[in-house]
């Protein structure tokens, strides 16, 4: 066997060939037609007892591009590994013209895709918003809880408070449009012609109008992004399936258990607080999140690394055959090139911090997850080491899926704290508004 490599420093790519003699599978393929004369059944002859030379013409082109494809894989891993050399994907196969019938040594060719050094940029700097709960906030959150928790009737008709619900589309389109419910409370514009509307009306209004030109508003209550509802001009028509009208709860130990759990507030006073307490950490962890996106948008941006274009979309097509065409690589390759420098970027930090993940950590994770379905975060050490099986179980689900996505999770995290410490973080205080307003 002899194996070469003939690299393309420019183009970062390499061409593999394999040169393969009998010596190299001959042992192996016969040691295969032997255990197949054990098991053939072959018309006139007693099981086992089959003429070697029989199973050798019957079967020996099948067992001999078995084991070729075996001693290849074998092969090509091994001269990767010990050489040390730093793939894209995998190896892609060249095409090749095999004629067993008259070829003893055989040479097999794979293009490579070779992965570049690079070094992390030193002056990333970036903010974290620290969000300000504002009254229209609080407001909005306690609208939503009276919404869960309140009585909820439809009545013939609507007034100023209620909501209409039904489908709303651009007057004059197709279809039946998009299924909303709308705040009426909400409306700047004239909330007039909202007033006063019953199951099977068809209600005719500008959208911009009636949200003050308001993208964050329109898109809130119809599902369309804010690019999107401000683009959203023009009248639409939205055609009232009921009318939702909701009491507010009142304000007793029934609705606080029901919000925050048995025996969590005991009055009004805090269960306001707890309300604030918890809109407050909601947009602390977001905002946690935001600022960990940043950082991983400015490494990729700011990081030199050289990617072999053509091979990296040859590869996603392969990769993905029958899932991806070479017209939508090409239509997205920006986002997976992202994707591809960003993975090169969380394996540089991995290895050179040598961060790992334990199993105990994975249970731990899990069984941490599955407390807080339970709303018993803080469970007793001898119950918890009792769920220990049962998050095992979890665990091993889809074929280690979940196992692998836990893993995947920890890892993220241990990355971003890393980078973390390398990065200059500025502390911005925003209200809650602009917070919504610069990440929704």
């Amino acid at each position: 066997m002899n194996i070469t490599l003939d690299k393309n420093d420019e183009q970062l790519t390499g061409l593999l060939t394999v040169h393969l003699t009998e010596a190299d599978y001959a042992p192996a393929v016969e040691k295969q037609i032997k255990e197949y004369t054990k098991r053939a059944q072959v018309k006139g002859f007693r099981p086992g007892m089959v003429p070697v030379g029989m199973v050798r013409k019957m079967y020996g082109k099948g067992i001999m591009g078995e084991e070729l494809n075996k001693v290849l894989g074998q092969a090509v891993d091994s001269y990767i590994k010990d050489n040390n050399i730093k793939l894209l994907g995998e190896p892609l196969p060249l095409p090749s013209s095999v004629d067993f019938d008259a070829a003893k040594e055989f040479d097999f060719q794979f293009e490579l895709g070779l992965l570049p050094d690079f070094e992390l940029p030193a002056d990333l700097a970036v903010e974290r918003h620290q969000v300000s709960l504002d009254d229209d906030t609080l407001a909005q959150t306690n609208e939503q809880i009276a919404r869960q928790y309140g009585e909820t009737t439809n009545p013939d008709e609507s007034e100023a408070g209620d909501y209409l619900f039904g489908k709303l589309k651009k007057a004059g389109e197709e279809g039946e449009g998009r299924t909303i419910l709308l705040p009426i409370a909400k409306v700047t514009g004239d909330q007039a012609q909202f007033i006063g509307k019953k199951a099977g009306d068809v209600v005719t209004f500008d959208l911009q109008a009636a949200f003050s030109n308001d993208a964050a508003s329109i898109s809130n209550f119809t599902g369309l992004s804010k690019a999107e509802a401000a683009e959203a001009t023009g009248n639409y028509e939205l055609s009232v399936e009921k009318v939702n009208r909701t009491a507010a709860p009142e304000m007793n130990q029934e609705l606080f258990d029901k919000v925050f759990g048995p025996e969590a507030v005991a009055s009004q006073e805090e269960f306001d607080a707890k309300v604030r307490e918890t809109i407050q950490q909601n947009y602390d962890r977001e905002s946690e999140g935001a600022m960990n996106n940043s950082i991983v948008e400015q490494l990729v941006n700011k990081t030199e690394i050289k990617v072999p274009t053509e091979f990296f979309k040859k590869w996603l097509v392969r990769a993905n055959e029958g899932k991806l065409t070479p017209e939508k690589v090409e239509e997205h390759y920006s986002d997976y090139e992202k994707e591809l420098k960003w993975s090169m970027i969380r394996n540089k930090v991995v290895e050179e911090a040598g961060l790992k993940v334990s199993n105990d950590e994975i249970v731990d994770r899990t069984l941490d997850k599955i407390m807080g379905q339970f709303s018993m975060p803080n469970m007793p050490d001898e119950m918890r080491e009792s769920m220990r099986q049962y998050a095992n179980e979890y665990l091993k689900q889809e074929n280690g899926k979940n196992y692998v996505n836990e893993y995947e999770a920890i890892l993220a995290e241990k990355v971003l704290e890393n980078l973390r410490g390398k990065v200059v973080v500025t502390d911005k205080p925003v209200t809650a508004e602009e917070f919504r307003n610069l990440h929704s």
